[in-house]
């Protein structure tokens, strides 16, 4: 479709929801990959032998992770973070923006693009690329997807959700492993 192209050239979809200020106050779920899936964080490992109590056997890379995520609200201090998990090949978190100032609506149909420093964007791309200056800094192999996924949590319910899916991410590892390899269905 003709109109989906930029500049007569790309034809990537947005991911976002069209017509939504990512800049305005609210809390944001979002998922970040690694390239090709690889699993630079590590592996989940079972110290019990239970998969409830699963954990990430991490390693510097994951580490990385972690210190870049807590760096978050020292460089965009609107952001309040809240649940966050590492898994071998992506991460979730939740974050909260609560910008003092805010008087924008809930929905911006207009779809007018203010400053960029201070949207879910930009607050990523500061993430990813702590992330990966650090890893290269200490001369570890790690690369992000291009892209990210995210979702605009609508209410208290849905946030409560989205903070047991993050805590209880480890013990559904397996379950997603056997989906992906095409074994559990």
């Amino acid at each position: 479709m003709e109109g989906d192209k930029f500049n007569d050239r790309f034809r990537i979809a947005s991911a976002r929801w069209a017509g939504y200020d990512y800049s305005q106050n609210g809390a944001y779920f979002v998922t970040i990959c690694t390239l090709n899936r690889a699993r630079y964080f590590g592996e989940i490992i079972l110290p019990t032998g239970n998969w409830e109590e699963a954990e990430l056997a991490s390693t510097a890379q994951a580490r990385i992770a972690w210190e870049c995520w807590l760096q978050i609200p020292v460089r965009f201090p609107f952001v309040r973070l809240d649940s966050f998990v590492v898994m071998p090949d992506h991460v979730h978190g939740l974050l909260l923006f609560d910008k003092a100032d805010e008087k924008r609506p809930a929905l911006n149909y207009q779809n007018t693009f203010g400053p960029q420093r201070e949207n879910l964007a930009a607050v990523i791309r500061g993430f990813k690329a702590g992330v990966s200056a650090l890893a290269k800094q200490q001369g570890l192999e790690f690369n992000w997807q291009s892209r990210y996924h995210d979702r605009v949590v609508r209410n208290d319910a849905e946030l409560w959700k989205i903070q047991q899916y993050i805590a209880n991410n480890p013990a559904r590892w397996k379950h997603e492993q056997y989906a992906e390899d095409g074994l559990f269905r």
